[in-house]
């Protein structure tokens, strides 16, 4: 496919649509994006920006129209995928239908197409307040979220009834949607699927195992590819998140599904996004850790051309570990001078002054990648397992 000459949109301008921005140009494509002007860094890399609201969907349209662009897509953002999708379905480009937009990006209808489809997931409430809670069957441990929300961004685990009301009001406060989820707590390891479909049919990339600091918050730490699961189990995995991506009418692009595996081999979906996983593990760990270039698949895609196909080869472990606090920052900069040949990229803060409530308060990270698939000392010392 001949790139040069073409545009791009990009919604968003954060640090999560960098590497979009890049490649685009990289590929000779002219990059169109837009976000609210906060000098974000997304906002020098373009070639063109404008600061426009990435909720200003219809204004968006309008001025996509008028550069008549030939693709818009964005990475590892649930809310940027609804102007997204309503701007391609708009103007006739290749996207998700609104239909499945709704769906994926929402986690109450969500879980009300999983219980349809017979896709495993945790029983959930939807609810507005304490009072419409305590009417429902809860069991404890039990987590309250934004039904709209990710990035671990207003989710709390609780033990009794009595700490419903906090926690309502802590996934309110996060959340666009005055509503929230109650669900059961879902035991078990934590995983992510990255995929890349085109026109119904899913392809497989990567197992990420996921590390969080755990109850209340489980703010990620940490994750790992290839995770280190029997092939037996993989299979399986593959096979639910095939179709329950197919439930969610998700046929174009990206998609990072989030789940979790007991001690029986037990799996239950937590939620799907119709977009590449944040946290580094769309944009670098499965380029690091298969060989495949999933940034250049996501723009293909947008561009209305079909993505190429993962090609079998040696797969190397990738992982990435977040600087929760200033003894993280210590302890990687010893890490980094240990393992240098590992290190991929690492950036830590200079104060450690606030507190670290989701992912978007964290310190900073390092990613690494090694030359062994097995998982030996250097992935191992960098997430402290």
């Amino acid at each position: 496919m001949q790139y040069k000459g073409l545009k791009l949109a990009i919604i968003g301008a954060s640090y999560l649509q960098a590497p979009l921005i890049l490649k685009a140009k990289e590929m000779g494509i002219e990059t169109h994006v837009f976000a609210w002007a906060a000098n974000d860094v997304g906002e020098s890399l373009a070639d063109y920006f404008y600061p426009i609201s990435i909720v200003e969907k219809e204004q968006i349209l309008e001025k996509c129209r008028e550069i008549n662009i030939d693709g818009i897509c964005s990475i590892a953002s649930d809310l940027a995928m609804i102007t997204v999708n309503f701007v391609a379905q708009a103007m006739g480009l290749t996207s998700n239908s609104l239909a499945c937009t709704e769906v994926s990006t929402n986690k109450h209808l969500m879980r009300q197409r999983f219980e349809e489809c017979n896709d495993p997931s945790p029983r959930s409430y939807w609810v507005s307040d304490v009072a419409e809670a305590m009417k429902c069957p809860l069991t404890y441990p039990a987590i309250v979220k934004p039904v709209d929300r990710s990035g671990s961004r207003g989710i709390t685990k609780i033990y009794s009834g009595d700490e419903l009301e906090s926690a309502i009001a802590v996934a309110k406060a996060e959340g666009f949607d005055q509503h929230v989820l109650v669900e059961e707590y879902a035991e078990g390891d934590e995983y992510s699927v990255e995929y890349i479909s085109w026109k119904g049919k899913h392809q497989f990339l990567a197992l990420t195992k996921k590390y969080t600091t755990g109850a209340p918050h489980f703010i990620e730490t940490g994750h790992i590819q290839p995770a280190d699961v029997s092939d037996e189990l993989l299979t399986k995995v593959k096979q639910v998140v095939d179709h329950a991506l197919s439930s969610l009418g998700i046929e174009f692009g990206a998609s990072h599904t989030e789940l979790k595996i007991d001690s029986d081999e037990t799996i239950r979906l937590i939620e799907i996004g119709g977009r590449m996983g944040g946290d580094f593990i769309g944009s670098d760990l499965v380029q690091l850790s298969t060989g495949y270039d999933f940034v250049k698949a996501v723009i293909d895609v947008a561009l209305g051309c079909e993505p190429q196909r993962p090609k079998p080869g040696e797969t190397h472990t990738a992982a990435v570990r977040f600087i929760m606090n200033q003894n993280d920052a210590q302890d990687l900069e010893r890490f980094c001078l240990k393992y240098s040949e590992c290190v991929v990229k690492y950036e830590s803060a200079s104060d450690f002054n606030h507190e670290v409530v989701d992912s978007g308060t964290r310190f900073g990270y390092c990613v690494i990648k090694e030359n062994k698939m097995a998982q030996t000392d250097c992935a191992k010392a960098l997430l402290g397992r």
